[in-house]
């Protein structure tokens, strides 16, 4: 395993990390075996970081992960969210009270079964809230023993060098990946000057890149992508084949297209670690696999040519969602 340094001061992580996958598991379903071997697997091979949230599964993710994490706790580091929630009819809202962090955290450390988390992002920007008001209390977890490092998901450049004013930042967590490359204009320069690590969420774009998705129907009726703009009627056809040109230079390395889109990543930058998600054990043998990829400079070219910024068909989000993104 290779490691990264999370910002000027942060922790050495995997290079590339676990994220939650795309399937929902239920505790004592029959997907948590194959979940638990995924996260044991993950640690053997040195896997070292896994990111997870209140908003996941409506906390079950953090429960799952405290349960296949038992008696390793000290191999691996836990980053876990608050602030973006979930309401019905498909609506979205913030928190971040200060008085709401700290219930957060207590929530979170009681789910997780730790006395301490490791890295803790404010999942969605409260736009009722002053951002400093915010890191503010996530800084004061830090100085009550519960948090280790802080982080922001999907802020703004803005709210970004806020933040960090008020309280030194660890890590940005926003979406990157071939397919959607805008925080190369301005999101990931500021955190280069800034000194902060960046999480890639989402580095294969929802499994867009892996190569697997042809039509919606490659997806079950109960995967909560099929509501992406990216795998629409109308955005798919053209998304498809930007992929089937990641396919074609896949296919010269003799690899698989997911991992193709990793090295891409990690040849972007040493301070950006992705976290594809999956729960299983297979596909994250192949994801890390791409840590020993050396992309020549003409394919990186190449790359950076067929998918170019904007070239990406459809928003990230739904509109309504999107509405919380880069505040």
């Amino acid at each position: 395993m290779k490691y990264r340094r999370l910002g000027r001061n942060g922790p050495q992580v995997s290079a590339i990390s676990m994220g939650r996958g795309a399937a929902e598991v239920v505790e004592g379903g029959l997907l948590e075996k194959d979940f638990h071997a995924a996260i044991h697997r993950a640690l053997d091979v040195g896997v070292n970081f896994f990111d997870s949230s209140d908003a996941y599964w409506q906390g079950g993710h953090e429960r799952l992960l405290a349960k296949a994490l038992k008696g390793r706790r000290n191999e691996a580091m836990i980053a876990t969210k608050f602030g973006n929630i979930d309401l019905p009819d498909n609506k979205k809202a913030t928190n971040g009270r200060p008085q709401y962090v700290h219930q957060s955290c207590d929530a979170s450390l009681k789910r997780l079964g730790c006395e301490v988390i490791d890295l803790y992002f404010l999942h969605r920007v409260d736009p009722h809230v002053p951002i400093e008001e915010t890191v503010g209390a996530m800084s004061e977890l830090i100085s009550r023993g519960k948090v280790r490092f802080i982080g922001l998901c999907e802020a703004s450049v803005k709210t970004l060098r806020r933040a960090h004013a008020e309280h030194p930042l660890t890590a940005l967590q926003t979406e990157y990946s071939l397919w959607f490359r805008d925080v190369e204009k301005d999101i990931i320069p500021a955190c280069k000057e800034l000194g902060i690590g960046y999480i890639a969420y989402a580095p294969l774009a929802r499994g867009l890149l892996t190569g697997q998705i042809k039509s919606l129907q490659d997806m079950a009726l109960d995967d909560r992508r099929r509501v992406h703009p990216r795998f629409s009627a109308e955005h798919l056809p053209k998304n498809l084949a930007l992929v089937s040109e990641l396919t074609l230079m896949a296919q010269r390395y003799e690899i698989a297209p997911a991992q193709l889109a990793l090295a891409w990543i990690l040849a972007q930058w040493d301070g950006i670690v992705p976290i594809p998600g999956t729960n299983q054990a297979q596909k994250l043998e192949q994801n890390i696999a791409a840590i020993d990829l050396t992309l020549a400079p003409k394919d990186i070219a190449q790359l950076n040519e067929v998918f170019a910024l904007g070239s990406g068909s459809g928003e990230r989000y739904r509109s309504n969602v999107l509405k919380g993104v880069g505040l």
